[in-house]
């Protein structure tokens, strides 16, 4: 079986996931009713009228927050992934993941000593 038969359903299925979103788009652009209204147009804060200005500026700490949320639910899987697999990698392997580790426990320290809650 050559390489081209083997891959040809994933090539397929990638083509379609890719083509999904613009295609989908398309159709909702084309199809769908077009009655504007000035009630359409109004802007609306969960089915209330907005009270004051929209533009809030967010502290940046929320979204620092949010990204080390998903970098250590990544992290999390890694961990996962190298722990169910530890006793059978190369010793190479294993002190790439120490040192990942050990990256990863430096950034931690950094945040929580710029918060002000750890004194290093």
């Amino acid at each position: 079986m050559s390489l081209i038969t083997e891959y040809l359903p994933v090539v397929i299925l990638a083509l379609i996931a890719i083509g999904f979103a613009p295609i989908a788009w398309l159709f909702s652009r084309f199809f769908r009713p077009n009655k504007p209204s000035v009630w359409r147009d109004a802007t609306y804060e969960c089915g209330s009228e907005p009270i004051g200005d929209a533009r809030v500026q967010f502290k940046f700490q929320y979204y620092v927050f949010g990204i080390m949320f998903v970098v250590f639910d990544l992290v999390a899987t890694f961990l996962m992934l190298w722990a169910v697999s530890f006793s059978e990698l190369s010793d190479t392997a294993k002190v790439w993941a120490v040192l990942f580790l050990a990256i990863l426990l430096i950034g931690v320290a950094y945040a929580l000593k710029k918060e002000g809650k750890i004194w290093i």
